[in-house]
């Protein structure tokens, strides 16, 4: 599970980001290799290193430490070694239920935690729970340092006597509410499937970490307890502190926070073998998917063996790569697959192996199948290349490099360091992993495929159809003559809860002030100008030997050809897929060898081709970068492969909720003629796609992405005098063609928008998607400060008024908020709201009340504003710590014409707020009589519902 502040939630708004960045690197780390060698993978393997420091309290509470005086800030992150495989018969899912209950308040601290996280300006916040583990994390400024540490430790050692029967009902249905929403999603049924065919009875790993409902249901007060008692002691975690902190001052704190909370019982571990099939099985699913997909699954061993590394290698040379053997095969030559994947999904006891392929409509399955055996038979066969395998660990150390940019977060020092404590008794395990990597040979990586991938497979297929109940109970959702096993319960699910026990009286422990924490000091940031006229914007962070480069255009989705729609994410997508003197697969293998990314996309208003590069290799990748943006071939053969995948993505965006309901709202709000009046998701239409020609793309090409509407931006670890000359080699002497540079039109029609409900049927739906708009008053140029923060108070943050409304009291929704996109243009208001199909009708009256109290006779309160500000100023020094981070405010501030010192005049802006200056701006751009209503649902279980909200309903369908 993952819970996180609804500014991490609503990113799901795609289409509407003011910026592309580049992906995150672990996923697509690739590069170039013409200019000069790429560095050995020794010297990439010798610039990984995080140097800590450990001492354990005497109640067993293991803490390390690191050191990062790069900002003013410290990432703390808690890890207890229990997770979902520790819960027993009949507790499914309780593992993660606990963590909920975690957030919301302990007995010196009670109320949600969230919100005292967003109180101290708290960043890269977040609790996650898995088989082996769950984790809480958070990145504060160094002076809430000792707040973090008491919050942390009364949830420790305090907890129970703040948790109440009314908190664990409202956390079981933000719980279910997560599981419906997951399984509303494509595909989102074949994690049971998989874990009941792969994993014999009574196995640790067989059920899902988010649970049965049945299960969920039956969890007591009593079960907390004993949750808590059994596996949250001291002796059972690692606290881990990265950051502008030292060992002797971590000692210091730990010991005053942590060190009287008594140690628990001795920790038991709940073993698991890796199991190996009988025999090859095979399973056929149907859901409400655009695409057949075909999964290649194996139980393979845990991350403490030395196999999984050379596992790891071998699959992404299968699959995983962008050069891969099954996209070449498959996608790029025999054309009968729109997408491959091949990963490894690394667990304590054992791991998951994974290859899938998303057959191409209209081709046979069972063929593309037969085809998948014979291309994995012939590769543990003969095994890869050493170029191969080489590639493969270049992305691994890349993708580590890059992700050690942070010291907390997902893929932070912090994590890295608690990860090799918690699972291996070693915080610098990711030293050994690494050496394992460079080290791989092809003979390695052969063996320890053939050893592990020739094993008896799970064949398991998800064709287009409807759902079977046979599948749905797989999800414990509902019982089912086709699910002949139940668990044994712990005790009978149908008899009354027992009783809980007597909380502890609570203790009173004061909670610390914050030190004193200074403004932001945001990086220098530096200009010039190529000869050819191009601007460059430059800022250093020097943390990692990384470098990020975007070359941004003023086009983006907005510059879509509105006969052709879909012409501008075709043009992006086929960047990288040909030039004049690269082939799609060189360029991928260029990539791979340089451990660097490229990446194309649009954003609403700005195209952004983006490189992260390692700084050895810079000049090389740089090279690739302009061939790239410079000089795309769009070959025929790859136009028509490309138009394939994007048609299958838009019939997979029509089986999913938030993606239809983005097709379906912008146009409602903006009207046909608007640039902005398209689907949100930049994939266009269907007879868009279908009519681009080559020439439409090249004519986009040279309308839009040419040198006289380009700004390059460069952060990392460079200079900008070091900088210049590599760009001004790459890119200073390309010429503007002679085609007219583009021009957008932004103009609104006349037609009326009334307020009603436009309802999409989805059938079989455990859950509705609402997502409602309107347009405001307000611009991106206007740089409408107060208005974006009065949303804070409304729906955009997690102790938002919606939030706390639809989520925390009623528990109706996992999440659900607003938001004010950072476009350039005309600023529409979203509000998004998944929900159980039984409160559609509810939940929409719930926020149509919400958000008009708010504009009327509840606005915002002093106490509201206190937090909202303090959270918006002590979170400023955590939000730039890394080169992606200051990349995208540069781009951000040049986007919409604000100076390059704007976030360090922010603190006096957000100062001088008034909770009536929130509500002025609040009441003057948004109007709640003029939302638009879109709801994803089941027909049948909804439109009942809607008569009650006393808007207009009308039948909704995605026809393009």
């Amino acid at each position: 599970m993952t819970l996180s502040s609804l500014s991490r939630r609503l990113p799901l708004l795609i289409g509407l980001s003011a910026i592309a960045l580049m992906p995150s690197l672990p996923a697509a780390a690739q590069a170039t290799a013409a200019s000069a060698a790429p560095a050995p993978l020794s010297s990439l393997v010798a610039k990984v290193d995080i140097p800590y420091e450990e001492f354990t309290l005497k109640n067993g509470l293991r803490v390390i430490v690191h050191t990062d005086r790069k900002a003013p800030i410290v990432a703390v992150s808690v890890w207890y070694h229990v997770g979902s495989r520790y819960e027993p018969a009949g507790k499914t899912g309780f593992a993660h239920l606990f963590e909920h209950l975690m957030f919301y308040g302990s007995e010196n601290a009670d109320g949600p935690f969230f919100g005292r996280l967003e109180d101290i300006g708290a960043t890269d916040w977040n609790g996650t729970t898995w088989f082996d583990r769950t984790n809480y994390f958070e990145t504060v400024p160094t002076g809430a340092l000792d707040r973090a540490l008491f919050l942390e430790s009364d949830r420790m050692g305090h907890l129970l006597g703040a948790v109440t029967q009314v908190k664990l009902d409202t956390q079981r249905g933000v719980v279910q509410n997560e599981k419906r929403m997951g399984e509303n999603e494509p595909y989102g049924l074949v994690e049971y499937a998989q874990l009941a065919a792969l994993m014999p009875e009574g196995h640790p790993y067989r059920h899902s970490t988010i649970g049965s409902m049945a299960d969920l249901n039956a969890a007591s007060l009593a079960d907390v307890q004993m949750w808590f008692k059994t596996h949250y002691g001291p002796n059972n975690a690692v606290l881990v502190l990265a950051g502008d902190i030292d060992a002797a001052t971590a000692k210091a704190k730990v010991e005053k926070w942590f060190g009287n909370i008594p140690a628990g019982p001795a920790p038991k571990d709940v073993d698991a073998s890796v199991p190996t099939l009988a025999k090859d099985a095979e399973v056929m699913m149907h859901d409400n998917v655009a695409a057949t997909r075909l999964y290649r699954n194996w139980v393979v061993p845990g991350v403490n063996s030395a196999d999984l590394p050379q596992l790891d290698l071998a699959l992404a040379v299968f699959g995983g790569l962008g050069s891969s053997r099954l996209d070449n095969a498959l996608v790029r030559d025999e054309k009968v697959a729109v997408g491959v994947k091949a990963s490894v999904q690394p667990f304590e006891k054992l791991s998951l192996a994974e290859i899938t392929v998303d057959v191409k409509p209209g081709v046979d399955p069972i063929a593309v199948g037969k085809r998948l055996d014979q291309l994995l038979a012939d590769y543990l066969a003969n095994g890869p290349s050493a170029d191969e395998v080489q590639r493969a660990a270049t992305r691994q150390l890349s993708g580590t490099i890059g992700g050690l940019e942070k010291v907390g977060g997902f893929t932070g020092k912090a994590v890295t360091l608690a990860e090799g404590a918690v699972y291996s008794d070693d915080p610098a395990k990711y030293k050994k992993d690494l050496a394992i990597y460079a080290a791989a040979t092809p003979q390695s990586v052969a063996a320890a495929a053939r050893k592990w991938l020739g094993r008896p497979v799970l064949r398991l297929t998800v064709a287009p159809g409807e759902r079977s109940a046979a599948d749905n109970a797989l999800a414990g959702n509902v019982k089912s003559e086709g699910a002949t096993h139940q668990p044994a319960h712990f005790r009978d699910p149908a008899a009354p809860a027992p009783a809980a026990a007597t909380p502890p009286a609570p203790t009173r422990i004061a909670e610390p002030p914050i030190e004193p924490v200074k403004d932001l000091d945001f990086p220098d940031v530096e200009h010039g100008t190529l000869k050819n006229g191009i601007p460059v914007v430059f800022a250093r962070r020097d943390a990692v030997p990384t470098v990020r480069v975007s070359v941004a255009f003023d086009a983006g989705n907005a510059a879509d050809d509105k006969a052709k729609l879909g012409t501008a994410g075709l043009t992006t997508a086929l960047l990288d897929e040909g030039t004049t003197t690269r082939s799609s697969i060189e360029i991928a293998e260029e990539q791979e060898r340089l451990g660097a990314a490229i990446s194309a996309a649009n954003s609403m208003d700005s195209t952004t081709v983006g490189l992260f590069a390692l700084k050895p290799n810079l000049d090389a990748s740089l090279g690739l970068l302009a061939d790239v943006i410079r000089n795309p071939a769009f070959r025929p053969e790859e136009v028509e492969r490309l138009r394939g995948q994007v048609l299958t993505r838009i019939a997979a965006e029509k089986t999913e909720p938030m993606a239809i309901a983005q097709r379906m709202l912008p146009p409602l709000l903006y009207g046909q003629a608007h640039p902005y009046g398209i689907p949100f998701t930049g994939s266009g239409t269907e007879s868009g796609v279908k009519a681009v020609t080559r020439a439409d793309l090249t004519a986009f090409h040279d309308t839009w992405m040419r040198p006289d509407n380009a700004t390059i931006f460069v952060a990392g670890d460079t200079t900008l005098a070091d900088m210049m000359p590599l760009l001004e080699k790459r890119f200073g002497d390309w010429k503007a063609p002679a085609a007219q540079k583009g021009t957008k039109l932004f103009r609104m029609d006349r037609m009326m928008r009334p307020s009603r409900i436009v309802l999409i049927d989805k059938p079989q739906s455990p859950q509705s998607l609402i997502l409602a708009g309107q347009l405001t008053n307000k611009a991106g140029t206007d740089n409408p400060v107060t208005l974006l923060t009065a949303n804070e108070v409304l729906g955009g943050s997690t102790t938002s008024r919606l939030t706390m409304d639809l989520r925390e009291t009623k528990g109706w929704a996992y999440g659900a908020g607003t938001a004010l996109p950072g476009v350039k243009e005309t600023i529409p208001l979203l509000v998004y709201a998944p929900v159980q199909t039984d409160k559609t009708g509810e939940s929409i009256i719930a926020a149509r009340q919400d958000v008009k109290e708010y504009l009327t006779t509840k606005g915002t309160t002093q106490a509201e504003r206190d937090q909202t500000i303090n959270s918006q100023i002590l979170s400023l020094p955590g939000s730039f710590e890394t080169s992606s981070e200051l990349l995208g405010a540069m781009m951000r501030n040049h986007l919409i014409g604000r100076p390059d010192d704007y976030y360090e005049t922010l603190p006096k802006t957000y100062r001088a707020m008034t909770p009536a200056d929130m509500d002025k701006a609040a009441r003057e751009a948004i109007n709640p009589d003029n939302l638009i209503w879109v709801v994803v649902g089941d027909v049948k279980q909804v439109r009942p519902q809607l008569d009650a909200v006393g808007l207009p309903v009308e039948m909704g369908t995605l026809a393009d």
